[in-house]
């Protein structure tokens, strides 16, 4: 079982930064890959960025030369680093963790922090 918490959402204004954090805790050593995902008022939740236990990562194209996503591996905590923010980009931002344990592949989900940029 993992939980995850993020922090790290709030109010900026076009143009601003913002760098969310996701811990986990309870049993990390099962977290495999990780990532980010938005979803918009009325809009399905969407890929952001996500990042493998080796530290390769894959980002959406609206994101690209903005996010970057990193891991701290001895943790497995995480962070999306959002730079040059848009109003699009406006949202709640859900941490994910993929985990493997007692042969069962699980999708585990944050409870998700609020992004909201003004223009």
């Amino acid at each position: 079982q993992v939980q995850l918490v993020e922090s790290g959402g709030g109010l900026v204004q076009a143009g601003g930064s913002l760098r969310l954090s996701c811990a986990p805790s309870g049993s990390i050593f099962s977290i495999n890959d990780m990532g980010w995902y938005r979803q918009a008022p009325g809009e399905q939740r969407d890929l952001v960025a996500t990042i493998t236990s080796g530290g390769s990562t894959k980002y959406a194209d609206s994101v690209k030369g903005r996010f970057t996503i990193s891991r701290e591996n001895a943790k497995n905590t995480l962070y999306l680093q959002m730079n040059s923010l848009k109003p699009e980009d406006t949202g709640v931002y859900y941490c994910y963790a993929k985990t493997y344990y007692a042969l069962t592949w699980k999708d585990n989900w944050g409870q998700g922090t609020q992004v909201t940029v003004s223009s």
